[in-house]
This record gives structure tokens, sequence and C-alpha cells, in this order.
């Protein structure tokens, strides 16, 4: 394990939205600053087709605003490298963050590793990944033209991405576990007011089935035990989201479900370490939260490593 000499003023781990904004914040203030990313710099926005409500843009590819994120988070002289996290040590001097194959000391760190889709688990889930299985309708809708689509789930998401769905679909069928919807109502009135949608209440996925690409879908109804299938070309899947957290449980900084819990200035109960975006434990995660997020703690950040410097 190589351990690398230089001590950082903070290290942001994870380079979404969220990590972008907290690595430009940090250098501009003239802190020693390193991102690392086990992926491509943008996180979960390179997944997004269009982006329209970020402000400055009418609408932005996804991709696109990753890259200028990217580089603008460069401009003070923030550094960039990959690392897979393991774990993070927490010390008084200085903390390390052990990646899969270095280590890296710095005074501060901030958390900015995002959340996941949950899976069903299901077979043909992963197979058909890509392949008719999908976790986001604004990416993949427009291969669905005239194609019957399934949504699994009955909270926000569910429910707007449905309904945004029959712009292109010949028909979207949501199934939920329970009898009614979780989501907001104004999502759901318009859900209930669209022709093209319809649902399967009560009821789960036990297989998404198929050969070269989805084409049916079994579902089990809770309540009878009773299986059918129903055809379709593809299916999206909304059951909620999991942090990218499990390497940071042992510091106690999450609480039962993984999420990072924090104070206004993004720090958690450790100080010196903070958690920004999709990983924190917040109401709304949006590209425009994550950058609020990761603007405030680069400046707390600042203030805890020049207040650590006073006393050491």
């Amino acid at each position: 394990m190589e351990v690398i000499d230089k001590i950082y003023d903070v290290i942001v781990i994870g380079a979404g939205p969220g990590g972008l904004t907290a690595g430009l914040y940090a250098s501009r203030s003239n802190l020693a600053t390193l991102m690392l990313e086990r992926g491509l710099p943008g996180g979960q926005m390179n997944n997004t087709a269009e982006i329209e409500n970020y402000s400055g843009f009418n609408s932005i590819l996804g991709p696109d605003l990753s890259t200028k994120m990217f580089e603008g988070s460069q401009q003070f002289g923030a550094e960039y490298a990959y690392g897979d996290v393991q774990e993070i040590i927490n010390g008084e001097e200085y903390k390390e963050i052990v990646t899969s194959n270095k280590t890296f000391r710095t005074r501060s760190i901030i958390v900015a590793t995002g959340a996941e889709h949950k899976k069903l688990g299901v077979t043909g889930e992963a197979e058909f990944n890509g392949r008719g299985v999908s976790y986001c309708a604004v990416c993949d809708g427009a291969f669905f033209k005239q194609k019957h689509i399934i949504v699994v789930g009955g909270g926000d998401s569910a429910v707007e991405e449905g309904t945004y769905l029959t712009q292109f679909a010949s028909k979207v069928t949501i199934v939920h576990r329970r009898d009614s919807l979780r989501a907001q109502k104004i999502l759901q009135d318009r859900a209930f007011k669209n022709d093209k949608i319809e649902f399967v209440w009560n009821s789960v996925v036990e297989e998404i089935e198929g050969e070269n690409a989805v084409n049916a879908v079994r579902i089990k109804n809770i309540q009878t035990g009773e299986t059918s299938t129903l055809e379709a070309e593809g299916t999206f899947i909304y059951i909620g989201l999991l942090p990218n957290s499990d390497q940071f449980r042992s510091l106690e900084i999450t609480d039962e479900e993984g999420w990072i819990e924090t104070d206004e200035n993004m720090e958690t109960n450790i100080p010196g370490i903070f958690a920004v975006g999709d990983v924190r434990k917040t109401v709304l995660r949006q590209v425009a939260t994550a950058v609020g997020d990761g603007s405030v703690a680069g400046n707390a950040a600042y203030q805890y490593v020049e207040e650590l410097k006073e006393k050491l």
C-alpha cells in the first residue's frame, strides 16, 4: 500500500455536482485540495439526457454540465485522481483515506459519494440492464416509442417518471406493492387523469423475462398469491435510493439507513468530516441542492482547517 507523502487540507470523496463544487470552493480559499472519484466526474448527471431545472440553463445535457463543472472545479488548483475509497481513519492532526491501492492524508474530508437506485433483486434485472431494464426515464424513455412500459414503485419518482414516459410509450403500467400511492397528491392526480397509465395494485415483480431484451414481466399479487405475466418491452424501476456510505458506517456518522447526518454547515458529528449531496440525509436530492451543499461545505472546511492550524 503506497502512502502519499503530501498532507492535503481537504480531500473530497466523490466528484458529482456536490463534490465538484466543494472542490471549487475549497481550492478557491487556497486550501490544498484533492478530489477522489471512482467513476466519471459528474456522477449521476452523466446518466441524465437533459437537465431543465438548473439555474442558468434552459436545458443542458447531463454530460455537458458534468464537463463544465469538472473544468471549473480545477481552475483554482484542485487536484483530481482516481480513488475507490475503502476506509477513513480519523485522527486529531490529520485523517487517513485508504483506497484500494493508496493511502492519502488530509486535515479535513468532504464526503460526496451520492446514492444509487435500489434493485429489485429478481431474475432478469441484472441480465437485462440496458436491454429493457432502466432506472432513468429521461435517459432511456425515447427508446420505447409506442411500446408498453412497466414502472415499478409508488412514490414520487415512480409516478412522475411514469407520467413522463407516456410521451413515448403506447401504455405505461405502474406496479405497486400497496393499494395506494405514496407520491405527492399533485403527481397522483396527473397520473390518474392520464389515459395511457394503468395501475396494478398489491403486486410485486417476481421475474423480468426475455431473450435478447425484455419482453415480459411476471408479477405476483401479495394478497392472493396469484401470479400473472404482463407483456412489455421496458421495465423502469423506482423503489427508492440507497446511500453509498457503507465504508463510512464504522465512523458512526450515518443513521440506521446509511444516510450521513450533518448540521447546517454540512459537518458530521466528527469535526472536520463533512458530507454533501445525495449521500446526506436531506429532503431533496437535485443538482441544485448538491451544489448548494458543496459551497457550504467548501467554506466550512476552510474555517475548520484554519482553526486547526492555529491550534497546532
